[in-house]
């Protein structure tokens, strides 16, 4: 099963995942990065700028989970803007070694599979990181997404929408379509880390680590991955029933194991 780590809080969860991320950097400068924007990852990314010393960050590749369809790359709420202002910038990444999802129009029903193929390209990514929504999506793969799928077309449900609106001027000028990695290819990566927080997050995450495997809750699809870390405060751990037997196996595993 998937590790799961109960953390004080998102800035104790950053410092744990961004030494982890900096660590691997340090084996392999060619490390390739699943990113995740939103709220959730930001603590990571924060934690990582003061990690940098003696870090070469200049060969890392990475790939964004998602992208809006149809939106311009230079909107500031594209994906591709988020990631450049949140992490690409701060962080010192070679901006050509990191990609989105392409979200033109045109061709659109060839890019997932095009994207796939770039993946497979870099060698496959080494540590993907996630979020988990409170229907217990993950990426752009809202209940009833296949384990198997692929980057593709998604129709975004109406919720989903509403949450994203404030991101914008109002819900009508949130796309209705996104291209978004499948869960079989996140699962294709070699460490998923995801990262959840506050009480609003509590019922997806016992669902997705304790309940059964279900397409109508995409986040348990972790259950399949041979190396899964969860990563939540306090807040977020409260629904899950062994909690007790998590902390424990946390604090007397070998630590040449790391998460």
């Amino acid at each position: 099963m998937a590790e799961i780590v109960i953390v004080k809080d998102k800035a104790a969860a950053g410092a744990l995942v961004a030494d982890h991320i900096a660590e691997l950097v340090r084996s392999n400068p060619e490390t390739v990065l699943g990113l995740a924007t939103g709220s959730t990852p930001l603590p990571v990314y924060e934690a990582l700028r003061s990690r940098l010393e003696g870090v070469d960050l200049s060969r890392v590749r990475g790939f964004a989970l998602d992208e809006y369809v149809g939106i311009d790359p230079a909107h500031p709420e594209s994906y591709r803007s988020v990631i450049t202002r949140e992490v690409v910038e701060p962080l010192g990444l070679n901006p050509e070694l990191i990609r989105t999802p392409d979200g033109t129009p045109e061709g659109i029903e060839h890019h997932g599979e095009e994207y796939d193929e770039a993946i497979r390209d870099a060698g496959g990514i080494d540590l993907q990181i996630l979020g988990i929504g409170t229907d217990g999506h993950i990426g752009f793969n809202e209940p009833g997404s296949s384990f198997s799928s692929i980057t593709r077309v998604k129709t975004l449900t109406e919720q989903t929408r509403r949450d994203n609106a404030r991101f914008f001027d109002s819900i009508d000028d949130v796309p209705m379509h996104c291209i978004t990695q499948g869960l079989g290819t996140i699962l294709r990566a070699r460490h998923i880390v995801l990262l959840a927080f506050g009480e609003g997050k509590a019922a997806a995450v016992a669902g997705a680590v304790e309940g059964p495997l279900s397409a109508s809750l995409p986040g348990s699809a972790i259950q399949l991955h041979p190396h899964a870390t969860i990563v939540v405060d306090e807040a977020a751990a409260s629904q899950l029933t062994r909690s007790d037997y998590y902390r424990y196996a946390y604090d007397n595993k070998p630590e040449w194991q790391g998460i």
